[in-house]
C-alpha cells in the first residue's frame, strides 16, 4: 500500500486525468470519470455519489447501473438511511469537506440494529466522505469505502483528497447544474419517511421519550444521550425503561422492527390520516 501511495503522489499524469474530468464536467459520463480520477488519489473498493436534501430520501447518482447496486444499498436508499450518521450530519448542517465516518458516528453506532442488519453488510473497514454543498438545500456526498482485509485509509491519501477537494467540488457543482433535471425528474417524496420520523409512537411516547428513542436507534449511549440533551444519565435510564414499557419491547432490535413496520404501513397507505 505504501508503494501505491508513493506511486499516486509521484504520478505526473494527474494533470491529464484532471483535464479529462474537466472535459466531462457537464456530461452524464462525469461520475465515471470522477471515479477514475479519485482512484489516482486514494485506494477504495466502493464509491457512491448521493445527493441529500433535508429529510428526503437520498438520490443515487452513481453507480447508475442496477447491476452494480447491492441489496444492502437498496435497503439503505429505501429506509435505512434515516439512521445513518452521514444522513444526520448533513441534515444537521455539517460543513463541507473531507469527513471520515468514524469522526461523526455516535459512540455506540456499531451496536445499533441498523449497523448489524444493514451497514455491516457493506463490509467496510473505513469510509471517507467528500461533502459538497450544491446549493442552499442540497448536499452531495461522494462516499469512498475500503473493505477488509485492507487497513484504514492513510493520512497521505486523505491529504491528497483534501488538496484536490476545491477542484472536485467546483466540478461536481457544474455537473449538477447541467444534469440535476435528469435525476430529479423521477421525483422524490419525503412523504412516508418524514411522516414516520414525525409520528412513530406518537400518542404512546412523550415528546422527550421520542427524542431519546431516535437517539437510541442512531447509536447514542446513555451517557451520550445525557450529554446531548443536557440531562443526567439516571434520567436517561428512567426514560429508556419507560420507553420499553410503553412499546412492550426489551431490546433496541425490537424498537427498530416497530419503526420499520410503522414506515412500511405509511408507504402502503400513503393517504392514511395522522393522529
Amino acid at each position: 500500500m505504501k508503494d501505491r501511495v508513493i506511486q499516486i503522489q509521484a504520478n505526473e499524469s494527474w494533470q491529464k486525468n484532471l483535464a479529462v474530468l474537466i472535459e466531462h464536467q457537464r456530461l452524464r459520463s462525469f461520475p465515471a470519470m470522477l471515479e477514475a480520477f479519485l482512484s489516482t488519489l486514494c485506494f477504495f473498493d466502493t464509491i457512491l455519489l448521493l445527493t441529500y436534501k433535508k429529510s428526503l430520501r437520498p438520490i443515487l447518482v452513481h453507480p447508475s447501473d442496477p447491476e452494480e447496486q447491492s441489496d444492502t444499498l437498496r435497503q439503505y436508499l429505501n429506509h435505512a438511511y434515516v439512521l445513518d450518521p452521514l444522513f444526520h450530519a448533513i441534515k444537521n448542517g455539517s460543513s463541507s469537506g473531507v469527513v471520515r465516518l468514524a469522526e461523526i458516528m455516535p459512540d455506540s453506532f456499531r451496536s445499533t440494529e441498523y449497523y448489524q442488519t444493514c451497514y455491516q453488510n457493506f463490509g467496510l473497514v473505513d469510509e471517507v466522505n467528500l461533502l459538497i454543498r450544491l446549493d442552499d438545500k442540497v448536499t452531495c456526498a461522494i462516499t469512498l469505502g475500503r473493505k477488509a482485509p485492507l487497513e484504514s485509509i492513510p493520512r497521505t491519501e486523505l491529504n491528497a483528497l483534501q488538496e484536490f477537494y476545491p477542484v472536485i467540488s467546483a466540478l461536481v457543482r457544474q455537473f449538477w447544474q447541467a444534469q440535476a433535471g435528469e435525476f430529479l425528474q423521477y421525483g422524490r417524496s419525503d412523504g412516508p419517511m418524514k411522516r414516520a420520523l414525525r409520528t412513530f409512537a406518537s400518542g404512546v411516547l412523550t415528546q422527550r421519550e421520542r427524542e431519546i428513542t431516535d437517539l437510541i436507534l442512531r447509536g447514542f449511549s446513555s451517557q451520550a444521550i445525557a450529554d446531548n440533551l443536557k440531562i443526567s444519565v439516571g434520567t436517561v435510564k428512567v426514560h429508556r425503561k419507560n420507553i420499553h414499557t410503553r412499546l412492550n419491547t426489551s431490546t433496541q432490535a425490537e424498537i427498530f422492527t416497530q419503526f420499520i413496520n410503522h414506515l412500511t404501513h405509511l408507504e402502503d397507505n400513503p393517504t392514511s390520516i395522522e393522529h
